[in-house]
This record gives structure tokens, sequence and C-alpha cells, in this order.
């Protein structure tokens, strides 16, 4: 058997060892972005928008970076930071990507890492009974900024080492998903990062990595990267998903046995059900579904066009007489550059536009969750949640046509194909 490659990463390194005290070279697959001697690939960045970064002027630049240097420094092969100064920031960006990293520290300090430049995985002095924010009296590792909610989500367990111990961070994210294990212990488990500097938008899919400094002396070392590939991603986001069972393969592999529709106009092709060239309509599920979850991976050719069926009647469009169409769309293709924005991948067809920025190129396979619960329908793209809405309240369509499906209890599942060779494959569901 073929052991995923992260889980590979993760078991070569003892629970409760710190890396360093095994290897100064990063672990198989992973690089490393601290040299140890200086801090060259770092810059220094104020706590800020990272899209504010961009417009910063030479002088503003430079003097964060004068900044950096007089608080940061290199000794004895690790960062030293004296508890003050902006952030030390990596001249790199991340997208979906495993980070493990040391850190120790001396009672009483605050700091943190920030992922794509955005606040984060706290580290806390615990022991200090003045905080009230998330991870007193629980320990580090939490995120200070979770997409559910405020303040953060809470670690799971307390895994902090004493103060002047060097303690080990393992953080897995994909998309807007999180995941971390702080000494060997698994306390934050697949839980949404949010936008901290824009709540109205999802976190954004590539940033800097951030080393906080907040009132204390603070160490890091042995700071290792992997960037993860979509065959990892999207293995890694399904597994969550379907961890909890009661998930149904709507597809084998192999034939369109279970499909109903336009069955004539689809084909298997790679393990995967594709559209025909030139052809279309709806090949949907023979069974009706009412409040349903579905996970499935998707490809697009360049320019590709199809969508997903959402309590469809069994007959005519589904994006008007279902209770909508999901786009699934080629947001990049020129043909499509002028569309009306509730057309595009993700979007509830010309009712509620999805947030874009997430979408894979062309050719690659895409993952996405989509729940339809009553009236409200969520669709998160590749690990990050691009629309959460709620139909019953749209009352500005496009075009001003009128979406009569839209308040639909139940209907078929299926695909809206749109003449273009769209693949679907590990399709699975299930009723809530």
């Amino acid at each position: 058997m073929k052991m995923n490659a992260l889980l590979v990463a993760f078991l070569l390194i003892p629970i409760g060892v710190s890396i360093a005290d095994e290897a100064k070279s990063p672990p198989d697959g992973f690089e490393a972005i601290f040299n140890g001697k200086n801090l060259d690939g770092w810059y220094g960045r104020k706590t800020k928008n990272p899209k504010e970064w961009a417009e910063a002027s030479k002088e503003e630049l430079k003097a964060w970076d004068d900044d950096m240097r007089a608080h940061w420094s290199v000794a004895d092969g690790a960062i030293v930071n004296d508890g003050h100064g902006v952030f030390l920031t990596t001249d790199r960006e991340f997208g979906d990507m495993e980070l493990m990293i040391e850190y120790k520290t001396v009672a009483g300090a605050d700091s943190g890492i920030y992922l794509r430049g955005t606040p984060q995985v706290q580290i806390w002095d615990s022991t200090d009974k003045t905080k009230f924010n998330l991870g007193a009296d629980k320990g580090s590792g939490g995120l200070w900024n979770n997409a559910a909610g405020a303040p953060g989500k809470d670690p799971l367990v307390k895994a902090d080492k004493e103060f002047g111990e060097w303690n080990s961070f393992r953080i897995v994210q994909i998309g807007e998903r999180t995941s971390v294990w702080l000494n060997g212990k698994h306390v934050v488990d697949n839980a949404p990062m949010a936008n901290f500097w824009n709540r109205e938008l999802p976190l954004i899919a590539k940033g800097a990595i951030q080393l906080q400094t907040h009132g204390g002396e603070i160490q890091w070392r042995n700071i290792f990267v992997r960037e993860i590939g979509t065959d990892e991603a999207n293995q890694w986001l399904r597994d969550h998903d379907t961890k909890a069972g009661q998930f149904t393969s709507l597809f084998n592999g192999k034939d369109l046995s279970n499909w109903t529709g336009a069955v004539e106009n689809y084909e298997v092709v790679g393990n995967a059900i594709q559209c025909k060239q030139g052809k279309g309509g709806v090949l949907h599920t023979a069974e009706e579904y009412a409040d349903f979850e579905v996970v499935l991976e998707f490809q697009l050719p360049p320019g590709g066009n199809n969508g997903l069926a959402i309590r469809y009647p069994g007959e005519k469009d589904t994006a008007y007489v279902g209770m909508c169409e999901l786009q699934v769309l080629d947001n990049t293709a020129k043909k499509y550059s002028k569309l009306d924005e509730r057309q595009y991948h993700g979007s509830a067809y010309g009712m509620i536009a999805a947030h874009r920025g997430y979408l894979r190129s062309p050719g690659e396979w895409n993952y996405q969750r989509v729940r339809v619960e009553g009236s409200t329908i969520q669709v998160e793209l590749n690990g990050t949640e691009i629309l959460n809405g709620d139909l019953s309240k749209v009352e500005d369509f496009m075009a001003d046509r009128p979406h009569p499906g839209k308040d639909n209890k139940q209907g078929y599942f299926g695909f809206a194909g749109h003449s273009d060779p769209v693949r679907f494959r590990q399709v699975h569901i299930k009723r809530l």
C-alpha cells in the first residue's frame, strides 16, 4: 500500500521529539526557509493587510526592514527577537503547505505564527491569568482568528513545554482549513482560518509566513516548509470530510449505472464521468435528495462549462426549475471575462455570486464540497468557502428572470452539461 506522503513525513518524526533533536537538515520533501546563519529570505513587515504591502513606498519598506534588523538577529543557529519591532516575514508566498518550526520563549511572552499574512497560530504564556483571550489557561497552538466566530479556535489540549525549552509545531494548511500539532499533540483539527483583514472575503489563496513579536523574547529555529500538491490536498480534504461516515458513492468509476437523464450525452473516461464534446443536458441521480452534502472532484478543460444540478425536478433547465445550478466554469477563459458576477464558478447561477481566486488551472483536479440545508447552500472549493447563501432571501435576479425552482424542497442531484468535456470523479453524497 502506498501511504500518503504527508503522513509518512510526519511519522518519521517521533512524537514529542523536536526536529532539532534529530537533525539540522529538512526532512524528505521539505526545504529550509531559514539558513541558520542570517536573515536572508526574510523581510520586516508591519502587521497589516498584505495587499497594502504592495502599495507601501520605498521609504516605508526601508523603515520596516531597518526596524527588523534592530530587533531581530541570529545567534547559535536560531532567530532571536527581543520582544519588539515589526514582524519577520518571508519573501515568498505559500498556499497549501506543511510547516515545521521550533520556538522557545519566556514568561509573559505573547507571540504567534501568521499564515498567508493573517493572524494566527497562537503562542501564549498560559500561566498568565491576566489574559482573557484565546489560549489563556489552555495553552498555545490555537487559532486566534477562526472563521467560525470570535475570538478563535481553542487548542484541544495543552501541550506547551516549560519556559526556556524548545517547542515544535507542525502546521498543515489546505485552503483555509488549518490543522496544528504542538510537541506531537494534535491541538487544532481542520479548523477554518478567517480573513482577519476583511471578514466578507475568504482567506487569501497565497501569502507570506510571519513570525510575530509581542512583548517578550522569543527564539525560532529549524523552519521547514513543504508545499502540498493537488492530489495530496484533495485526498487530505476528502479524508477529513468523509471520515465521519454516512457517505454513499454515486459513481463506481466504470459505468453510469445508477444515473439517469441525459445518459447518452455522457461517458466514462479515465475513471471519470465526462460530458461528451458538443453534447449536454442533465445527468442525474436515480434518487431524490432533500438536505444533503456532496463531495467530488472535477476537472475543467480550457474554457470548460458545466454545472451541479441541485434539487432538480428531472426536466427543463435546472438553473431555473431546479433549486439552482451551481456553476462549474473556467473563470480564466477570455470568453467569460465579461459575465455577470453570478455566472462564475461556484455561484448559484443568476442569484448569488461566489468568491473567485480559488479555482485551480484548467487540466488540474479541483475538490469541492457542497452542503444544501433548507434554503441555504454552502460551497467550499479546494478547502476554502466561496459561497454561503440563503436562496429564500434572493430578490435580485440576473436579467430579472425569475427562478421558480429556488424553493424546491427536494429533487435530483446531477451534472448540467454545456457541450464541453468537463470531468467528475470521487462523487460521494450523504443525506442530512
